[in-house]
């Protein structure tokens, strides 16, 4: 079982006189640098001068310098940049003014485990990754609760480095719920493939493919849509809530039946063999090699072919209808 730890268990003081530098201020990196300056811990924001986030940070009441001037400053840099940034940030703006003893931190391991970085052998290198978008990881700990997340340390120079991701966890509000121990190879590999079979590749290709086999049966794509998008999401929140069991306890006797009987048939064992294998590749390096080309030949670019087919399904151009009636204030897309 993962070692756990609550907010009882860890306390602020071993950071409280550490400055913690939050490099980039996007959706995860704004949450989490709010939340630990809220919290009572030195933050600076490292960005690049004179750009939106450096406008947004200011106005909502950070200190914000350069990257350069940020890393130099700082006992904790905590990386928060997209993936494919971090290396070349690193190696022109991060390394050449990062403090010895000082702790290289992130919210996601792929550039450690990968090796797009390699940390100083005098640094700590840690993690903490909320199990949540960074909205999330903010409205929560405003609402005096927070997001559980995953902990990890790599390298641990000053013999503190368990102390100091414990409370990063701490300042973002992630004790309060709890947080688990994991690896930087854990956490990058578990989380790859949920993102690829499951959370989004494998949720995407379930709902078009059962919108498709009812469309193509003769029935109305409006109440294909409702029948096997919008109502996902009722699903999820009970299995969140309550766990599977606990769904199926949650709804008719005839989706409590057909589920368990049938749900097997459509997910079936072969689904799982290609789930291995995608794991396989995730694991062995073959999909980080993919990405990794595909981002370096043609940038976000990469990806845009993919969803342009996806914006051109019929299910996306009904679901524009169909969400305009649920949401009719709000603009939709």
């Amino acid at each position: 079982m993962a070692k756990m730890w609550h907010d009882d268990d860890v306390s602020l003081e071993p950071i409280k006189g550490e400055t913690i530098a939050v490099i980039g201020y996007g959706i995860q990196g704004a949450a989490q640098a709010s939340n630990l300056r809220d919290s009572g811990l030195k933050v600076v924001v490292g960005v690049r001068e004179g750009g939106k986030s450096w406008t947004k940070a200011k106005r909502e009441g950070h200190k914000v310098m350069p990257v350069p001037d940020a890393v130099k400053k700082a006992d904790i840099v905590h990386v928060l940049i997209p993936d494919m940034e971090q290396a070349r940030v690193y190696q022109d703006e991060i390394k050449p003014n990062f403090q010895k003893g000082a702790a290289l931190s992130f919210s996601h391991g792929a550039a450690i485990h990968w090796k797009w970085i390699v940390a100083p052998k005098q640094s700590d290198v840690i993690m903490v990754a909320p199990k949540s978008p960074g909205q999330r990881v903010r409205e929560l700990y405003l609402e005096n609760f927070g997001t559980p997340s995953l902990v990890a340390v790599q390298q641990d120079y000053s013999k503190r480095a368990w102390e100091r991701i414990l409370g990063m966890a701490k300042g973002i509000g992630s004790t309060r719920p709890g947080i688990l121990q994991t690896t930087f190879k854990e956490e990058v590999e578990s989380d790859w493939f949920g993102e690829q079979v499951d959370l989004c590749g494998g949720v995407e290709s379930m709902v078009t493919k059962a919108f498709e086999t009812l469309v193509e049966a003769g029935y109305q794509p409006e109440v294909a849509y409702w029948e096997t998008l919008h109502e996902l999401k009722l699903i999820v929140d009970l299995v969140q809530k309550y766990g599977i069991s606990g769904m199926y306890r949650r709804v008719s006797e005839t989706a409590r039946y057909g589920g368990l009987t049938q749900g097997k048939r459509a997910i079936d064992a072969n689904v799982k063999k290609n789930m291995k294998k995608i794991l396989g590749e995730i694991q062995d390096g073959t999909f980080e090699k993919e990405w990794v080309g595909a981002y370096k030949k043609d940038g976000q670019k990469a990806f845009q072919k993919f969803m342009d087919e996806l914006e051109a399904h019929q299910i996306e151009k009904v679901g524009i209808k169909m969400r305009k009636m649920m949401w009719p204030n709000d603009t939709v897309e």
